[in-house]
């Protein structure tokens, strides 16, 4: 499972350039479209393997358009239509995928109660067509010029309010922004990965009853789902680097405090955290491109930027697991997640907003 994960991501890293310059130029409804009906066979497909080989090729088809066209085409609609409210919008969608993480299990393990495995890969691959494809089809628009609208602009204007910014693709790679934030992803998604994977086991190892682990890991998503509201609400002046650094600092703060893990409070208390900055980075890293580098190339910025994520995000359960082979523990894996979050945030700090520039006609 850990290497179909992994291979996927790969796969979604050497796709998203081009899937984020189709993007720009058809918008998300195609895509989107696509991805749902790709996804849901495949997932259906699942129910008829009977090899390795087959479940590698049909899982890492679908963690592929997970990681990529699903990433891509989510968060560049909402960006091409908001604003003012982005962060709003943005934090909506983060919490609608975390209660997605909760509901899918459960709708497979009552399909399973009626048949067997199977059953629960049909009527995941299933409701992912039934919720996905119809609203996006029927309802989606690339963007509001396309219908004779402007994007939803601020209510109450600010000093520091500057015009939309509307970089190309080869532009944005040349400022100092892009590759702070994208050093900073590289920094922390190993973390991301590695950290939520393996958490669990690691409680367990440090002599915490399993019951009280499962509830510990949803106090994690809770406090996930509470930090990606709550970024919703920040005011749209306040410099985004800093809630990013906060992020950042507190996925370090929550591995290395998991390193003395000697009760249940420390326990929640860890999880906690790491939940908290977790909630905060999967909200707050897509709104950044597009308040950095605009929404005209935000497909191509962005894929760039996805390519980095997704092999970081690859290499931190390969990295976990191969420090747990080696010495018996996750306590290596943690303290390196750790450090590797709090150099991020640090970084982060000095990604500045770039100079706004418009597109050479």
């Amino acid at each position: 499972f850990g290497g179909a994960v992994s291979l996927g991501g790969v796969l979604a890293a050497i796709v998203s350039p081009a899937i984020g310059r189709l993007l720009d130029r058809r918008g998300a409804r195609l895509l989107l479209c696509c991805a749902v009906i790709g996804t849901g066979v495949t997932l259906m497909a699942i129910s008829m393997i009977y090899s390795l080989v087959w479940f590698y090729v049909l899982y890492c088809y679908a963690r592929m358009n997970w990681a990529g066209p699903f990433e891509l085409g989510l968060y560049g609609a909402l960006n091409s239509w908001f604003l003012a409210r982005r962060a709003l919008a943005s934090s909506i969608a983060t919490i609608a995928q975390l209660a997605g993480l909760v509901a899918l299990p459960l709708i497979a393990h009552y399909a399973m109660n009626g048949g067997d495995w199977r059953s629960g890969w049909i009527a995941i691959g299933g409701t992912v067509i039934v919720v996905g494809f119809l609203p996006a089809w029927l309802f989606l628009v690339r963007r509001p010029e396309d219908v004779g609208l402007a994007p939803e602009a601020p209510a109450v204007r600010h000093a520091t309010d500057a015009p939309e910014p509307q970089f190309t693709r080869a532009q944005a790679l040349r400022t100092p922004a892009f590759w702070l934030l994208a050093i900073y992803t590289v920094l922390v998604y190993p973390a991301q990965a590695g950290v939520s994977l393996y958490q669990a086991s690691h409680m367990i190892e440090r002599g915490i009853d399993p019951a009280t682990v499962a509830t510990v890991v949803s106090a994690f998503s809770l406090m996930s789902a509470i930090a990606s509201f709550g970024v919703g609400w920040l005011p749209r002046h306040w410099p985004i680097r800093y809630a990013l650094a906060i992020s950042g600092a507190l996925m370090c703060i929550g591995p290395l405090s998991m390193l003395t893990i000697d009760s249940v409070p420390h326990a929640f208390l860890s999880g906690t955290l790491f939940g908290l900055g977790i909630g905060g980075l999967l909200t707050l890293l897509p709104i950044v491109w597009a308040d950095y580098f605009g929404r005209t190339s935000y497909g191509a910025i962005r894929g760039t930027a996805l390519s980095m994520q997704v092999l970081a995000q690859a290499c931190g359960p390969i990295v976990a697991g191969a420090l747990r082979d080696v010495y018996g523990d996750y306590t290596r894996s943690l303290a390196l997640f750790g450090v590797l979050a709090g150099v991020g945030a640090l970084v982060v700090l000095a990604a500045r907003k770039p100079a706004a520039v418009r597109m050479a006609a």
